[in-house]
């Protein structure tokens, strides 16, 4: 090769260097917090990629996904998301439960929030009303915590000689707990159930949680909707074969591996939405003008075989509206 050609092939090369590097910087980024882990929401965070994929945007390809997880430590997220601000992201997306969502709210007031959240946005205060959100925030609403009632009733449709119920909660997400055990408290005093509140919030206090059901003997199990439980599902299922506790779940992550029962909203599809909201803010709609979408899917989920283990006979009346019977 003659001198001056390599002189040109080099600087072109040279020249291509720091313009593949500008590329990769231009890419807008996608700040992600979360409240759990990776291994717990993987599923979901398939789904939510595909939302964005809906809307034109693949991670690595024209976007970038920056993930901070809190591994379920609530008192992180704070931290967690002003490193997302300081980043300088283009939009945050709030999942895991209200925290995450309430965290990214507190840290700005001028990136774009998109949350996915099981409780009323309204009455957390991230939003201003679900027509009209105002400011930076808006999202998904999947109806998770509001499905309690309904999910009880099914319960006990399931299990009409049930009088005692006890309801496993996590004390490290006081203030969401709080609220949806007084809704189910005053959904079981209705249907005449006796609850009796069990604190679990490590792997060692699910265990001794377990072993006191059954030193106690109570009639069934009523899961709550923590992204800590969903984390631990194989060992909240396992255990409930093991000491043939009766339980039902707030989603269908527990019943593919053996839980009895779930009821509530098809949250794969919320996280598909989750996605394409993000896409949008991405392309420059203001969250203030998207409206809040209310998940619109549900799905009962019932485990035929782990049924007959325990000695139960699923009533036609709920087989023959569950969305999906496991053999």
């Amino acid at each position: 090769m003659r001198r001056r050609e390599f002189i040109t092939l080099l600087g072109g090369a040279a020249a291509a260097w720091p313009l593949a590097a500008r590329t990769q910087q231009a890419l807008p980024v996608i700040g992600f917090l979360n409240s759990a882990s990776l291994d717990t929401f993987s599923r979901h965070l398939r789904a939510f990629r595909e939302g964005l994929k809906d809307t034109g945007y693949v991670d690595g390809e024209n976007v970038a996904i920056e993930y901070r997880w809190a591994e379920g430590q609530f008192d992180r997220l704070p931290a967690l998301a002003g490193e997302l601000v300081r980043r300088k992201v283009a939009v945050i997306v709030a999942t895991g439960g209200p925290a995450s969502a309430l965290a990214a709210k507190a840290a700005t007031t001028t990136i774009p929030v998109v949350f996915n959240v099981g409780e009323d946005p309204v009455r957390l205060g991230l939003v201003a009303s679900l027509a009209r959100p105002g400011g930076n925030v808006t999202g998904i609403n999947f109806f998770i915590y509001e499905l309690a009632a309904k999910r009880l009733a099914l319960q006990r449709e399931l299990m009409p000689a049930a009088t005692r119920v006890a309801v496993l909660v996590n004390p490290a997400n006081a203030a969401h707990t709080e609220t949806l055990l007084r809704d189910v408290e005053a959904a079981a005093r209705v249907i005449g159930l006796q609850i009796q509140t069990v604190n679990a919030s490590t792997n060692r206090e699910i265990d001794a949680a377990f072993a006191g059901l059954a030193r106690e003997r109570v009639d069934a199990l009523f899961v709550f909707p923590d992204p800590f439980f969903i984390s631990r599902r194989f060992q909240i299922v396992q255990l409930a074969t093991r000491h043939a506790v009766p339980a039902t779940y707030p989603a269908r992550d527990f019943v593919e591996p053996g839980g009895l029962m779930s009821y509530g909203t098809d949250s794969a599809d919320a996280w598909r939405q989750t996605g394409v909201y993000t896409g949008r803010v991405l392309r420059g709609v203001k969250p203030a003008d998207l409206p809040v979408v209310q998940s619109s899917k549900f799905e009962l989920v019932v485990n035929a075989q782990t049924a007959r283990m325990l000695g139960l006979t699923v009533p036609p009346s709920l087989l023959s509206i569950a969305d999906e019977v496991i053999e």
